[in-house]
């Protein structure tokens, strides 16, 4: 398993960007990403991922940091829809 490492905000849906990649989010850029997922009326988490996202075989981790924006549904759902959008990104075509 690749050893990348990544600062993610994970969607109650799956989705999710990067925030950090080589370095810590600042505290600041937490609370932008925060806002502006109240903005869209959407939350999600604040989460830590190690993994090649793209590897077809394993699969990366995700470990919880914090929730952002009061999500409604369980951190467990939202990686559980992380990793079908994942499955399906990296099917051949």
């Amino acid at each position: 398993m690749s050893h990348e490492r990544r600062w993610i905000v994970l969607g109650t849906d799956g989705r999710h960007v990067t925030l950090g990649r080589h370095s810590d989010p600042s505290g600041e850029e937490v609370a932008t990403a925060e806002r502006a997922l109240a903005a869209q009326g959407a939350s999600g988490w604040l989460a830590v991922m190690e993994g090649d996202y793209w590897a077809r075989m394993g699969k990366p981790s995700i470990m919880m940091v914090r929730p952002l924006a009061g999500p409604a549904i369980a951190f467990n759902a939202a990686a559980a829809a992380f990793e079908e959008a994942r499955l399906r990104a990296v099917q051949p075509a």
